[in-house]
């Protein structure tokens, strides 16, 4: 697969996705991704944004100002 951005190659990753809600700062780390060895653009499918709203949903009702939250263990 190649970039869409500057067409480099594209390889399996992980990243940290971060969010803002209602003054709240939501942290979710290892989330897979694919992200360019050249430029360091990261693409989420599909799917793992699906998991990732599953996952906002969920702690929307216990939040504080800061939360931080494993992909892995949560999705």
């Amino acid at each position: 697969m190649t970039c869409f951005l500057c067409k480099g190659d594209v390889e399996k990753s992980t990243t940290t996705y971060m969010t803002e809600y209602n003054g709240c700062y939501i942290i979710i780390k290892n989330v897979p991704c694919t992200k360019c060895t050249q430029c360091g653009e990261e693409f989420l499918n599909g799917v793992t944004l699906q998991k990732i709203e599953k996952i906002l949903e969920g702690l929307k009702s216990m939040l504080t100002e800061f939360a931080v939250v494993d992909y892995n263990k949560a999705a």
